[in-house]
């Protein structure tokens, strides 16, 4: 089970943290991913991480901006988003992958979902 939290309102320019904390023992084995779904909009990749956290992948429109991380002390994986833009606007769902690394963009790389959690970029 995944239970994202975080998500919230921030000006253009801020900075939001999301996390994503993991029941079960697989978590430190698994790779751990974020997708975000704006209105109207599919489902679209945003990060990846290995099991280790030696690995990450990030999509092209939050590269440099933000930062995939886990901590598998804690069983979470966060995602420290910094320079928001309107466009970031979205439900910021956390997901695990029972596949080796690499893993993503493709939603088929991750087998279990959390809920979304709500993040709002005000211009």
């Amino acid at each position: 089970q995944l239970q994202a939290s975080g998500g919230g309102l921030a000006q253009a320019g801020g900075s939001l943290r999301l996390s994503c904390a993991a029941s079960g023992r697989s978590f430190n084995t698994n790779c751990m991913g974020w997708f975000r779904q704006a209105p109207g909009k599919p489902r679209e990749f945003v990060a990846s991480i290995n099991w280790s956290g030696s690995g990450t992948r990030y999509a092209d429109s939050v590269k440099g901006r933000f930062t995939i991380s886990r901590d598998n002390a804690e069983i979470t994986v966060y995602l420290q988003m910094n320079s928001l833009q309107p466009e970031d606007t979205a439900v910021y769902y956390c997901a695990l992958s029972r596949r080796y690394w690499p893993v993503g963009p493709a939603e088929a790389d991750f087998s279990s979902w959390g809920q979304g959690t709500q993040v709002t970029v005000s211009s």
